[in-house]
């Protein structure tokens, strides 16, 4: 308690610093998320969603503050693939024109989910060389139209469940777990030199989750499967505790030779905010960034969208929000100042 009222005061005092200063030295001199992470040689991003570049102010601190971008929606198969073999890649086009006008890179999220399909592909039984056939388009249909311009691709996502047994998606019930280092597979024909990851929540802990990754990393990495990367969504929440063994879990990847990345970030909390709980995910934020610059192979941190105005949180989990380091009205929170001394 008391650690965090003399965190809070120091972040206080840089809040006061950083409104007090004249608005034209503090652009021009103040370096971003981006500027203090590549000191480090890591990046700081943001996920974004096409509905929300019409707002100016937002798209302003998106596109100074941050250099890596996912798109939140705008690659997922229901936008991309609407109908069985036609393709839309108008959304994730208007997010990587913008990323590439910013001099800013681009995460593909995400390629195999079991969420978010579209209805043609739900609604039917399919064997699995039908499967098998309509994955693998996809998958070298989408990489290809963006090959050369993604640094990253989010190839599957979400594959186990909590206790570390394989999630029953339309995927694993019809082709089995093979469909993992298929897609693996199949994407690195597509894109040779994109970074391909494995992605998940509540992986960021040791446990039973993080374990069947790391057992199916090391098996993938043994068959000589074209696998590069862990993603740890980072969808965290304070009264659930923070997960101790973020760091050693980090580590354990870096040893099997994978890069790693906290991908979706947000410290969600239920409302209403008080000092208090801002300073505790302010505390939290901290220690994320330092144990990602702990340990060399974590290249990189992406909020899930930086702030509270078009956060996911509140439609998901009613009750809760205030999960990001800007507020709703686009205002540095207690948490953006403790990312900024924890990357200084």
């Amino acid at each position: 308690m008391r650690k965090n009222r003399l965190r809070l005061a120091g972040v206080l005092a840089a809040v006061l610093v950083a409104v007090t200063a004249p608005a034209v030295q503090a652009q021009d001199k103040e370096p971003t998320l981006a500027d203090l992470a590549q000191r480090h040689g890591r990046y700081y991003g943001s996920a974004t969603d096409n509905p929300e570049l019409v707002d100016e102010p937002y798209k302003a601190v998106l596109g100074s503050e941050f250099d890596m971008i996912t798109p939140g929606n705008g690659m997922k198969w229901y936008a991309t693939e609407p109908q069985q073999g036609v393709f839309d890649f108008s959304q994730g086009d208007e997010i990587v024109n913008l990323a590439r006008a910013n001099h800013q890179r681009v995460r593909g999220h995400t390629l195999v989910w079991h969420s978010q399909l579209p209805d043609w592909l739900t609604s039917r039984e399919w064997t699995a060389p039908e499967l098998r056939a309509v994955l693998k388009k996809h998958i070298q249909t989408e990489v290809r139209h963006y090959r050369g311009k993604i640094y990253a691709w989010d190839v599957v996502n979400e594959a186990f469940n909590e206790d570390g047994t394989y999630r029953e998606t339309i995927f694993y019930r019809t082709l089995g777990p093979g469909y993992i280092a298929d897609a693996l597979r199949w994407a690195h024909q597509a894109d040779p030199k994109a970074k391909l990851y494995l992605n998940d929540y509540n992986v960021e802990a040791i446990g039973p989750k993080s374990d069947a990754y790391y057992k199916l990393a090391k098996e993938l990495k043994a068959q000589g499967v074209p696998l590069h990367g862990f993603g740890l969504q980072a969808h965290l929440a304070l009264q659930y505790g923070y997960p101790a063994t973020l760091e050693d879990n980090l580590r354990r990847f870096a040893r099997l030779g994978l890069d790693t990345a906290l991908t979706e970030v947000d410290v969600r909390m239920l409302l209403p905010a008080t000092e208090e709980k801002l300073a505790q995910q302010a505390d939290w934020y901290r220690d994320m960034t330092e144990a990602c610059l702990a340990v060399r192979r974590c290249v990189g941190i992406t909020l899930w969208d930086y702030t509270d105005k078009y956060s996911w949180i509140p439609a998901f989990f009613p009750g809760e929000g205030a999960a990001l380091p800007w507020d709703e009205e686009l205002r540095p929170k207690p948490a953006y100042f403790a990312i900024r001394e924890a990357l200084r």
